[in-house]
């Protein structure tokens, strides 16, 4: 039996939660972005009309006025989103216990053994979700219908807004594979222009290469991707409560002006190490990788990543590895931009200890776990402010440039 599965998205999420306090701007450009004055200035999502004026997700305020000068900016309120999010995902969870979230706007519904229970035509179980979704809530919807997730997500970016597109074993060939290859899941700016370099520009163009060349050119992604193209994906709808363990813990920050000297780029790192130390021992995980990832006033990304000698989640360790890693990558005065650190690699307490020589595990280490121990009750009971890691905390001097 073919699987049932829905993709919903919510169109222009935020902008849409916005108007709902804003009804006078629904017909008026309106966009929703972070704070200029802190290089937080991008676009975050935009209605319909501003959609029509060219205005586009992710480019900065100056590009879309530039389309646009009478957007009107809404400041963010991610706790509302939030929010929303959670009432429209228990809605969805009244048609069916299989629902995943895929970011904040959007799930996947596994209907294939619900779907009697609603009438049994999953295209009129999707009109219905959506016209549930704008009587109760004030938002829309675009579903896509479909016998796989990749195609269901297929089906919802189909047509937008507020619009179902069922994509069926009958008719997905002539759907599907005249679409851009870049529409496909997962095959982001990277791959769209890797796979051009061979001809490869729709979806359908992708389905008929060979595997062993997309194995070649792009590894086990390029194998997966064929698959998707031939609707072949079997991935299972994973609810909330089923999901895969998490593989990474990672904190990055855009600073509000470019760090030039080791002494801004290492209080830099070591607060972001901090971050995501804390949140390492807070979910009782380890790292055995790190990563660091170094953005400049250009937006060129460059990283490196190490395995560590034994499990940690230290914010000394931490710290002192992402800093070396940051040597690999950066002379000073370059100007950066953007730090992101990331633990990889991550296992939980009880792996850490078998990879750890406790024996002969310096007392050091030992004092060190007490004392970040004892830092973890005292942000508990006073707030994350309350103390601070010495190696966070800025100095008077600079570091003289070499």
């Amino acid at each position: 039996m073919d699987r049932v599965i829905l993709h919903c998205d919510l169109n222009c999420f935020y902008a849409s939660v916005e108007l709902l306090s804003h009804p006078d701007l629904r017909e008026i450009p309106t966009a929703v972005c972070g704070d200029p004055a802190s290089r937080h200035g991008i676009i975050l999502a935009k209605n319909e009309p501003a959609k029509r004026c060219g205005v586009q997700t992710a480019e900065t305020i100056w590009q879309a006025r530039k389309k646009c000068p009478g957007l009107v900016l809404l400041p963010p309120h991610h706790d509302l989103y939030r929010a929303y999010s959670r009432r429209v995902n228990e809605i969805y969870e009244q048609y069916t216990d299989q629902v995943e979230p895929f970011g904040i706007d959007e799930s996947w519904l596994d209907v294939t053994h619900t779907l009697h229970l609603f009438g049994g035509d999953a295209a009129a179980l999707a009109d219905a979700i959506r016209e549930r979704m704008k009587r109760e809530l004030g938002l829309t919807l675009s579903v896509g219908v479909s016998f796989n997730k990749v195609f269901a997500k297929l089906g919802s970016d189909y047509k937008k807004p507020d619009a179902t597109t069922v994509i069926s074993q009958e008719n997905w060939r002539e759907l599907v594979w005249p679409l851009p290859v870049g529409d496909l899941l997962y095959v982001g700016g990277a791959a769209r222009k890797l796979l051009g370099q061979y001809g490869v520009r729709t979806i359908g163009d992708l389905a008929a290469c060979r595997e062993e060349m997309l194995e070649t050119i792009m590894g086990k992604m390029g194998l997966q991707l064929h698959a998707y193209a031939n609707g072949l994906d079997r991935e299972a709808v994973r609810p909330c409560y089923n999901q895969e363990p998490v593989k990474s813990v990672g904190n990055g920050e855009t600073f509000s002006r470019n760090l030039t000297t080791r002494q801004e780029v290492h209080a830099g790192v070591a607060v972001l190490a901090d971050s995501v130390a804390t949140r390492l021992r807070r979910h009782g995980l380890y790292a055995g990788g790190l990563q660091v990832t170094l953005r400049d006033p250009q937006f060129h990304d460059r990283s490196r990543q190490c395995r560590l000698p034994a499990p940690t989640h230290l914010i000394r360790e931490v710290t002192e590895t992402a800093l070396q890693l940051v040597e690999q990558l950066w002379k000073p005065p370059a100007p950066i931009r953007a730090l992101t650190v990331t633990a990889l690699s991550l296992v939980s307490e009880e792996a850490a200890y078998e990879q750890t020589d406790l024996f002969t595990a310096p007392a050091r280490r030992d004092r060190q776990e007490k004392l970040e121990g004892a830092m973890d009750q005292i942000r508990k009971k006073y707030g994350s402010g309350a103390i601070v890691f010495g190696a966070a905390r800025p100095e008077k001097e600079e570091d003289p440039l070499p």
